[in-house]
């Protein structure tokens, strides 16, 4: 079988590397005066005419304003009507104006008014920049190859590779027998897509007897419909399962199917079912039912296809079930009980069973069991001890060889250890700041073992190391045209000290010949949640603002695990606060080190980086010139205090639960929509999807809205809405570079005129 399965996603983007075992590798002066035309008055527009009138007003403004920023002056934005409404716990009182904004049907005519209306303000007010944005746009689409095929991945009799093709938005998956030349097309995404304004196929796996299962979201709420496809006679097959996640794994026999359906209210991925093709879907069996919503649940098979495996996962906590792939009406098994704190994933070799675990080991290690001894942990044999100075962050087993990806000093690694004479090696990489991680590597007798490269000045290169030689081969490098060349530009990792002594990496890319100490513009970014490292990778879209003579930063925050777990620790739950000092210490640092001028310094962070960016507006606004927050989870204190928000359980163990007083103080202290001031703030650029199932659209519009009603200064504050999509975006290939394009245009307009 073939997969292309991701692990399940927490619901702030999270936008760490995920892989499956077989898959192929194909988150400040005064207050303007009022316009002689608002854009949109104190009371909602109610009636279908007023709301046709008022867009007709704000398309002629649109078109008068695309050579004529005066006109910009006369412009103020949309305000969202007062309704206040109280919000009590812990004997507390919180005051929120724009509750009402939330509709979760997204019907309401009411709030659909407000979200066209700002987005009708942020095309006036950027459209004197359409010159540029098409500039923008055509630089970073024509730096990507038109027609581009990755490296075919064997498994099986077969070899698996996609294409992009010209005029095409989305990806062709094919595959060609291991004697035939010949490949032939198993997925077209781009035939799937027409008619929808969003589209994607979230995984797909195919079974020995060449049935196809795919599952697809044409709506961008991460909710799949799985559908199937004979491969034999290119024929769709009748059956489909709406409601899922991207789970999905097909046992031995040919015919059944595991997947996961989510919870109507939460979205959850929670239980676990069997189906058999043909059959009605209220045939399907149910396997297993998550009970606690802290967890989510997921479906794979095992890569020596011994195994269906049940992962329920939390952010501290993992429990695995198996079931015997040869006979899939069996109960499944539990492999380890769920304990609190503990975390653990499992490779099968044939009678053995190797566990990736924290198990007193903070940083992880690795142990041994056969497969006859389940359940107890007593019986777990240690084959890689923990390092306290090195993270374990992956492991893949071949028949004589275990290769770990592990993390040292905030840098990847790849150590491949030889399983008979337990010698060990350490890829070497170049570059002073990069990252690595394990490709696709199905074949567990391969001799052979597939790593990903890409530094800030080196774009993503597979290798193909061999595990007996000791020696790698370089088999593609993304191309990058548009005249790019590697030697112009210059990377490196420094150490700044944040305001409690702790050592915090940067990593930093900018053009040499561009690089004036103290003068340039400074573009930071960072994360900072989940465990989640920033890996400092290749960009193309980023030379645009490089050529131009920007110095991009990369701070590796706490929150994340770029230093080992115990990083990730000190920026979490109660220590969360450390995530957003680092950012605003390492911008003071670079800024004094001659990195960038300190009244040019741009922020950018997305989804749960978007909640650093709302803090560090609040917190420190005079240190930025711009801001930009893509899907920010801004309304921390509500969402985690509403169970019915989609995926909100299974991250108190992230944030906290607000119901505990002390995580209700500690959050409501940050949040950044509870601690929107009276004061000046930067310019703030800001973007949401209307489908968006992890950050919910309400919580972006509010904020601005609320920014709206208490800022002091004359800078721009512009929200980009997408009434198509989700936390993702664009789902098309070249459209997401129009959306860069409009970013990248608020950025260098902002530079340009200060405000």
């Amino acid at each position: 079988m073939v997969s292309t399965q991701l692990r399940q996603i927490p619901r702030r983007l999270k936008p760490q590397r995920l892989r499956s075992q077989t898959s192929i590798k194909l988150r400040r002066s005064k207050r303007p005066s009022r316009p002689a035309i608002p854009l949109l008055c104190n009371t909602t527009p109610t009636s279908v005419i007023f709301k046709f009138v008022f867009l007709l007003a704000v398309a002629a403004l649109v078109a008068g304003c695309d050579s004529n920023e005066e006109n910009m002056s006369t412009l103020t934005p949309p305000v969202a009507k007062v309704d206040p409404k109280v919000l009590s716990i812990h004997g507390h009182d919180r005051i929120d104006d724009y509750y009402w904004i939330r509709d979760d049907e997204r019907k309401d005519p009411e709030v659909l008014s407000l979200l066209e209306a700002e987005n009708a303000y942020t095309q006036a007010m950027m459209a004197h920049t359409k010159p540029l944005q098409e500039t923008l746009y055509q630089e970073i689409s024509s730096r990507l190859i038109i027609e581009d095929s990755s490296v075919p991945v064997k498994r099986g009799n077969y070899y698996y590779h996609r294409e992009f093709r010209s005029g095409g938005e989305h990806p062709v998956y094919l595959r060609r027998e291991a004697s035939n030349a010949q490949a032939l097309i198993i997925l077209d995404v781009n035939e799937l897509a027409e008619g929808h304004e969003y589209f994607n196929v979230g995984n797909w796996v195919v079974n020995e007897n060449d049935i196809l299962a795919y599952a697809e979201d044409n709506v961008s709420r991460r909710i799949y419909t799985i559908r199937f496809k004979n491969l034999k006679t290119g024929m769709t097959l009748e059956d489909s399962i709406p409601n899922t996640s991207t789970s999905l794994a097909w046992a031995n026999d040919g015919k059944t199917l595991f997947y996961v359906t989510r919870h109507e209210e939460t979205m959850l991925p929670y239980r676990v079912y069997r189906h058999v093709l043909g059959t009605s879907n209220d045939e399907d069996v149910l396997v297993y039912e998550e009970q606690d919503h802290r967890f989510y649940t997921s479906v794979y098979s095992s890569r020596s296809q011994g195994f269906v495996i049940i992962s329920s996962s939390s952010t501290d906590s993992s429990e695995i079930r198996l079931i015997d792939a040869n006979s899939p009406t069996q109960p499944p098994s539990i492999f380890l009980a769920r304990e609190e704190k503990l975390e653990y994933r499992i490779r099968h070799s044939k009678d053995t069973f190797f566990i990736l675990t924290n198990w007193q080991a903070e940083n992880f290690r690795v142990m041994q069991v056969s497969s006859q001894t389940l359940g107890d942990k007593s019986l777990w044999v240690e084959v890689v001890p923990h390092d306290a100075d090195t993270l374990i962050q992956d492991i893949e087993l071949f028949d004589d060889f275990l290769v770990i990806d592990e993390r040292n000093k905030g840098l990847t690694n790849i150590r491949v250890i030889n399983r008979l004479s337990k010698e060990e090696r350490l890829i070497a990489f170049p570059d002073p700041t990069y990252t690595v991680h394990l490709h696709s590597n199905p074949e567990v007798s391969s001799t052979q073992v597939r790593y990903v490269y890409s530094s800030l000045t080196t774009p993503d290169s597979i290798f193909e190391y061999d595990l007996h030689t000791g020696t790698s081969s370089l088999l593609k490098r993304d191309k990058v045209l548009g005249g790019f060349d590697i030697a112009n530009y210059r990377s490196e990792r420094i150490s700044i000290t944040a305001r409690d002594g702790s050592l915090v990496p940067v990593s930093l890319v900018y053009r040499a010949d561009k690089r004036m100490k103290g003068k340039n513009p400074l573009y930071i970014y960072a994360y900072g949640s989940y465990g989640y490292s920033a890996n400092p990778g290749f960009s193309a879209k980023r030379i645009s603002l490089l050529d131009r003579g920007f110095v991009f930063a990369m701070v590796h925050v706490r929150g994340g695990e770029d230093k080992g777990r115990n990083w990730y620790e000190q920026g979490k739950l109660l220590n969360k606060k450390n995530t957003f000092w680092d950012f605003i210490d390492a911008t003071d640092a670079l800024v004094e080190r001659g990195y960038g001028h300190s009244e040019k310094v741009f922020a950018m962070g997305g989804s749960a980086g978007g909640l650093l960016m709302g803090v560090v507006a609040n917190e420190a606004p005079e240190k930025y010139l711009g801001v930009v927050a893509h899907v920010p989870f801004v309304d921390v204190v509500t969402t985690m205090l509403d169970e019915s928000i989609p995926l909100t359980t299974g991250e108190f163990s992230e944030w906290g639960n607000p119901k505990d007083e002390k995580y209700y103080q500690y959050m409501l202290s940050y949040s950044p929509y509870d601690q929107v001031k009276i004061q000046d703030y930067p310019n703030i650029f800001v973007t949401t999807g209307l489908h968006d199932s992890q950050v919910q659209y309400f919580e972006p519009v509010k904020w601005v809205s609320k920014l709206r009603q208490l800022k002091q200064d004359d800078n721009r504050l512009l929200i980009d809405i997408n009434m198509s999509t989700g936390h993702g975006g664009s789902s098309g290939r070249y459209e997401r570079y129009r959306k860069d394009a409009l970013e990248y245009a608020f950025i260098l307009d902002t530079l340009s005129t200060g405000n």
